[in-house]
């Protein structure tokens, strides 16, 4: 199954957490933000890897989520 557009927006989404603070989260905000971040986030936290519809905080789902999806991310750009 190849990554979808939706799959793409919600690892780039997961990408922009910073992975030396889990104390800090991020915020999107609908008015400013490319549509298809917006409705990553929903989705994001729908599945239950962030902690609000706008951002919030990573779950522990998230962290672990984010941590494979930093590891895949450095695979792919080892050349």
């Amino acid at each position: 199954m190849p990554f979808s557009d939706d799959h793409l927006a919600e690892l780039n989404l997961l990408t922009q957490f910073r992975a030396s603070s889990l104390q800090e989260g991020i915020k999107v905000h609908s008015h400013e933000a490319n549509p298809a971040l917006v409705a990553a986030a929903e989705r994001l936290h729908v599945k239950g890897l962030i902690t609000h519809r706008d951002g919030g905080y990573l779950t522990d789902l998230g962290i672990e989520t984010v941590d494979h999806t930093r590891k895949l991310l450095g695979i792919l750009a080892n050349e």
